[in-house]
């Protein structure tokens, strides 16, 4: 437990020291649950199946759920992490009531519709898990809770407790926190690759039991037994080690294919005080956590191969100006260009500018008539960036993509906006002389 400081602290101030320290976690994921609510059970909450509306903070940080640490002390001595135990900072907890007070209270207000909830660990694995493990039992038998609970899992804890965990909880997730074995055996000593890759099997064998086995419900009907129904997830600290972005994707598109994640999400370095002076002085680019997950996106979603990616990269790391999709379609300029009502979907969803629904789009659409690309800019707000790289009804890109400066097109720098200058001509579609392409990250 957390050194006593002199005093008994209010609710209100551990609550302010222990959602701060939450911060650091981005993996406060809601999706993919089961689809519940409180007129079945008589209880309070609900899901809607498909997880919980999104608030950002300015940086960008999913803020609907209540995010909490149970307690920001810790035995571990982790470099990374501000609450690491030889950190010099203002220790708190909370106890496994107020927790579940504070989750009651926050959605009765209807601030939140659900409970992200981790910890430092204290005494032991064994003991934290079963602190978390309460909270979320509570919550569900006691006050018949339905809505969301997010329980970040702790890996050395016995797989009972993991199996308890996720009767509770809808998602369950273990940081993997570094892309690299040596880099976690050298930045976290108390922490090993394996055992972590171990819960996460046994997470990934609990969920694939719970798929199979049904349950015999009073109506006779048959149901799948309950086993954190949205999943298992992780995160990953980009740009405290050496590790290149390829490296990353690479340890990423592994955690995919051998536990069946939800997601891997990425979080760039912060500096925290004391820090080691193994550890990089300033954060890295927030750009570059972007550009990963349009990466993660692309080999999941796209049909992009790693070898595709390393193709796109500089050394192993993503550019940090144009998203990895044009860069891919700039170093394969031999493909484009790519004929909308002709190419097959794999092939559609290769070109920069079109997303997946955008794509589903054009195959509907083609089927009844020849697009044009007006058509296009109907479907997709992006179109012009897909402009130099297809071939439609009345559009060929002529010399586009033999433009030494196509890429230069894309990004668009800092400037002053004229609040007095007027409004600019619109772009015929049919004119390559004057095609101003505008930089944009969508895929």
């Amino acid at each position: 437990m957390p050194p006593s400081t002199g005093r008994t602290r209010s609710l209100k101030e551990k609550l302010a020291i222990l959602a701060d320290a939450a911060k650091y976690d981005a993996s406060c994921a809601s999706s993919g649950t089961t689809k519940r609510n409180a007129k079945a059970s008589g209880g309070i909450g609900s899901t809607e199946g498909s997880g919980i509306c999104h608030a950002y903070a300015p940086d960008g940080r999913c803020i609907s759920l209540l995010k909490l640490l149970l307690t920001n002390a810790c035995i571990y001595d982790c470099a990374y992490c501000i609450n690491r135990v030889s950190s010099r900072i203002e220790r708190e907890a909370f106890t496994v009531e107020e927790v579940v007070d504070l989750t009651l209270s926050f959605y009765r207000r209807n601030y939140i519709e659900g409970l992200f909830l981790s910890s430092g660990i204290i005494r032991s694995a064994d003991h934290t898990m079963e602190q978390l493990v309460r909270v979320a039992r509570t919550l569900r038998l006691e006050h018949r809770f339905q809505g969301y609970i997010h329980l970040k899992t702790i890996p050395d804890a016995s797989p009972e407790l993991l199996a308890e965990a996720g009767r509770w909880a809808d998602r369950l997730s273990i940081n993997i926190e570094l892309p690299t074995e040596r880099s976690l055996t050298s930045f976290a000593p108390e922490k090993s690759s394996r055992i972590i890759k171990s819960s996460m099997a046994h997470l990934k064998t609990g969920i694939e039991a719970a798929k199979r086995t049904p349950r015999e419900e009073k109506t006779g009907r048959a149901k799948p037994r309950r086993f954190a129904p949205a999943g298992q997830s992780t995160q990953m600290i980009v740009g405290a080690d050496g590790a290149s972005d390829l490296t990353i994707l690479t340890t990423s598109r592994t955690l995919y294919t051998s536990y069946d994640l939800r997601r891997v999400y990425y979080s760039a370095f912060s500096p925290i005080p004391d820090a080691s002076s193994a550890l990089p002085p300033a954060p890295p680019p927030l750009a570059r956590e972007h550009r990963l997950y349009q990466a993660d996106w692309l080999t999941r979603f796209y049909g992009f191969e790693l070898s595709d990616l390393e193709g796109a990269t500089a050394g192993g790391m993503l550019d940090l100006e144009i998203d990895p999709k044009l860069a891919w379609a700039l170093a394969h300029r031999e493909a484009f260009p790519v004929d909308l009502n002709r190419a097959p979907r794999e092939m559609l969803l290769r070109v920069p500018g079109l997303g997946v629904k955008a794509v589903d789009a054009i195959v509907r659409t083609r089927r009844y008539r020849r697009m044009r690309f007006e058509d296009l800019a109907r479907l997709t707000p992006t179109a012009r960036k897909a402009k130099p790289f297809i071939v439609l009804e009345g559009w060929q890109p002529a010399r586009l993509l033999d433009d030494a400066a196509l890429r230069q097109r894309f990004i668009k720098g800092p400037s002053q906006l004229d609040l007095f200058a007027a409004p600019p001509p619109p772009i015929a579609h049919t004119s390559t002389a004057t095609l101003p392409l505008a930089a944009t990250t969508v895929l």
